[in-house]
């Protein structure tokens, strides 16, 4: 039988591992940040009539450069961000991650290098990796901040041709200051010359922020980029559609390397019908920064650790005992409850989800801190 070894796979990719989260079969799924609320029946009766009329098309090939979905974003982005964004400054893609592949296709590959702070986001890596763009980890302070010396020391050295400053952060839903993110541009391009470095600002969990949106950082700064998605605040990880808002020629850069009609009919239409009911989702973000927050406080009074978070997420330990964070994951889950373990040592994370959701964790965490003191 053959194996992935026997197979002539590009050298940098032999031995590693695909990306994802165990999938389990328990009562209470918080792993893999996803909004834990259904999308409501108007906006699902919605979607089927937009499908449906897209449906009559099929035989076509969609709007290639999706110009309806990209100016109802430009919308929403102005409405929510802070900052006027025309359609011509914004590009949608399925997901967010194949927004940030896009990216570097156009300004990494190969011989090329990109820069992150660790722990952050790991598919920032994956698709460096995958694009032929070296990969460069740099350093976070011990509360897991970006430190602006350190950072900038890194920069410096590696000269990296894209940057990549994760707000919120995942998995440590730490949030980023705007004059930092502008201190990183800054030295980003001091570092490169030329025509400068790309620096990516990955807000994926932004809406959940109690912070506005790095969205205004943009004005006058052609090498800044912000990304989002529609996986988190608007329910719909399913759905596979993110964006990003920069200046107009760099969606002209990703343009060249997007594949001919990325974007299908259905995925278009769903989203426009999502985007209508902006305000009822927007709603279901405010019930889990209420929750988040909760359980922020109930894990602190429980004895953990908790980072202070930005995101719909929980960084929350510190389990160095016997056996680590894995330990305390595996008895989470021996009490029906599934949480992240991301690898940052002594440490869990966990997503905001309903109220019934975050008692049964935190009854969980309660029960094994109890068996730990044993």
């Amino acid at each position: 039988m053959t194996v992935l070894d026997d197979l002539p796979i590009r050298d940098e990719l032999r031995g590693k591992s695909p990306y994802g989260a165990p999938q389990l079969d328990v009562p209470v799924r918080l792993n893999t940040n996803e909004n834990p609320y259904p999308l409501p029946e108007a906006l699902v009766e919605r979607i089927a009539e937009r499908v449906a009329e897209a449906a009559r098309g099929l035989n076509r090939y969609p709007d290639r450069d999706a110009v309806e979905l990209r100016t109802r974003l430009a919308a929403y982005l102005t409405r929510t961000g802070n900052h006027p964004v025309n359609a011509d400054g914004v590009w949608a893609a399925n997901g967010s991650n194949e927004v940030l592949q896009q990216l570097l296709q156009a300004f990494g590959g190969p011989g090329r290098t990109a820069l992150g702070f660790d722990p952050s986001y790991s598919m920032h890596a994956l698709l460096a990796r995958g694009t032929g763009t070296g990969w460069i980890s740099g350093p976070r302070a011990a509360d897991f901040t970006i430190e602006l010396d350190a950072a900038r020391r890194a920069i410096a050295e590696h000269r990296p041709h894209v940057v990549f400053v994760c707000s919120p952060n995942n998995p440590t839903g730490t949030a980023v200051e705007p004059h930092a993110v502008l201190a990183l541009y800054d030295a980003a391009q001091e570092a490169a010359g030329g025509h400068g470095a790309l620096v990516v600002v990955d807000e994926a969990y932004g809406e959940f922020s109690h912070r506005p949106s790095l969205l205004p950082l943009i004005a006058g700064r052609p090498n800044l980029v912000l990304s989002r998605t529609m996986s988190k605040a608007f329910g719909a990880a399913g759905l596979r559609l993110g964006y990003l808002a920069a200046d107009p020629a760099v969606v002209d850069a990703v343009m060249l390397v997007r594949l001919p009609y990325h974007l299908s009919a259905v995925t278009q239409a769903t989203a426009l019908a999502a985007l209508e009911h902006t305000d009822t989702l927007l709603g279901y973000v405010e019930q889990l920064k209420g929750e988040r927050d909760r359980l922020v406080t109930e894990l602190r009074a429980a004895g953990c650790e908790v980072v202070a978070s930005d995101a719909n997420f929980v960084q929350f330990g510190r389990f160095d005992g016997a056996g680590g964070a894995h330990a305390a994951w595996q008895a989470l889950l021996e009490h029906g409850v599934l949480v992240r373990d991301n690898g940052v040592p002594g440490w869990l994370r966990v997503t905001v989800g309903t109220p019934e959701e975050n008692d049964a964790f935190l009854n969980a965490v309660r029960a094994v801190m109890k068996e730990n003191e044993r």
